[in-house]
């Protein structure tokens, strides 16, 4: 069977808009949440979000930028960052077999809701022309494939919170069925659009702004969690086969070993343990380990009060009473939804490659129903460290696990 490597990867975050920005910010456990101001007009309460400062005249041309949904603006530049850091150089020939897997859960939702805004508010009965090709869910992974010359298979995932990780997963499939020798893989959200924080605000799921600091708003595991913070952003990955990789003398992060997935079929909303359980043991049984070759998990934890428990008892399940250390990073950087799997990944990488753990940050206060090793001292050493496991979750009952193993 083929091996796939990650050659390259890019990102924008609200903890850091390229790698080295983002790992350090997640290994310090510094957040990048912040409390947004109510918006009276629209009903929308004050929230905490993980929103990105981004500056799109650094990125794109004038033109090009009204022709772009911020979703498809983050996924342009954390791909370009991630084929300069592999040094990836494409032969016409070769963009032939060069592909595209990409997650989001809501593709253009910018787009979407400026549409509606001049139609029933403003009621122009105009909307910008370039309303659905902006707005439709695959349109970012057609502006890279475009901008790239990436003429291989091309497939846009969107399941919700394990959107990406499904993304990565089906670009592992690719290479290794001999459909692609590279793939940019990854996914992007922008949903930080006034109907859609609305929308979560009534689902009841969102979290309380911490009194003393917003941006400890978000505690993965912690008895006093009350709930996930939305996010935008976006990951990019270069996954290679192994041996078209060394012919080029690629720098690799670490290779792809495994990936599964499951549906719960119990719930619209709410996990279960059994799904999460078939899912982690598909992805060990992929890349042929066994639960004690797994030195960490990012875990999904969303800082439910239900989410983080069920996670816990599904590790339990997978690893009995020697699961590895486990953290959330979604405690500094937030849910970055359908890209939420490719960022919590890129996150173990690091720790794969830097040895070192990243730590589940604003947890004072351990829940008892969550009884495992969070790292919540702060980052940990973790010489040795062979192999790590990603958990992605969604609403609709979809799981998605990815394993990465250091490169020997």
């Amino acid at each position: 069977m083929r091996r796939v490597v990650i050659t390259g990867a890019g990102i924008v975050s609200p903890i850091g808009q390229d790698l080295a920005g983002f790992g350090e910010a997640v290994i310090a456990g510094r957040s990048g949440l912040r409390l947004l101001a109510a918006m009276p007009d629209v009903g929308l309460e004050p929230l905490v979000v993980g929103a990105v400062d981004f500056d799109t005249a650094r990125h794109f041309s004038r033109p090009q930028a009204k022709q772009l949904d911020r979703v498809a603006q983050f996924s342009l530049v954390a791909a370009r960052e991630a084929v300069t850091h592999a040094g990836l150089e494409l032969t016409e020939s070769e963009r032939d077999r060069a592909g595209i897997y990409w997650g989001t859960g809501l593709g253009g939702a910018g787009t979407l809701e400026e549409g509606y805004i001049q139609l029933y508010r403003e009621k122009t009965g105009r909307i910008r022309p370039l309303s659905v090709v902006m707005g439709m869910n695959n349109a970012a992974a057609a502006q890279i494939s475009l901008e790239m010359g990436l003429r291989g298979p091309s497939q846009t995932i969107s399941n919700a919170c394990a959107s990406s990780a499904m993304a990565i997963g089906e670009g592992l499939r690719a290479i290794r069925r001999g459909d692609a020798e590279v793939v940019i893989a990854g996914g992007a959200e922008a949903l930080l659009t006034p109907s859609v924080m609305r929308g979560w605000q009534m689902m009841g799921t969102l979290a309380r702004t911490d009194s003393t600091d917003p941006a400890r708003s978000c505690k993965p595991f912690a008895a006093d969690r009350s709930g996930l913070v939305l996010a935008e952003g976006a990951v990019a990955l270069v996954l290679e086969d192994e041996e078209r990789a060394r012919r080029r003398g690629a720098p690799i992060l670490a290779e792809l070993a495994g990936y599964g997935s499951s549906s719960d079929a119990v719930h619209l909303s709410r996990p279960d343990a059994a799904g999460q359980i078939r899912a982690m043991r598909a992805a060990l049984a992929d890349a042929r380990l066994t639960p004690t070759e797994i030195g960490y998990v990012n875990a999904h934890g969303t800082a439910t009060e239900v989410g983080d428990a069920i996670e816990t008892q599904a590790l339990h399940g997978v690893f009995g009473d020697s699961v590895p250390p486990v953290s959330s990073t979604k405690a500094v950087h937030g849910h970055l939804m359908g890209a939420a799997g490719a960022v919590e990944f890129l996150a173990g990488i690091l720790a794969l490659h830097l040895e070192v753990l990243p730590p589940t940050a604003h947890l004072d206060h351990l829940d008892p129903a969550c009884d495992l090793d969070y790292i919540a001292a702060g980052a940990r050493a973790a010489r040795g460290l062979g192999a790590i496991l990603s958990n992605s979750f969604a609403f609709g009952g979809s799981n998605a696990v990815l394993v990465a193993r250091r490169y020997a």
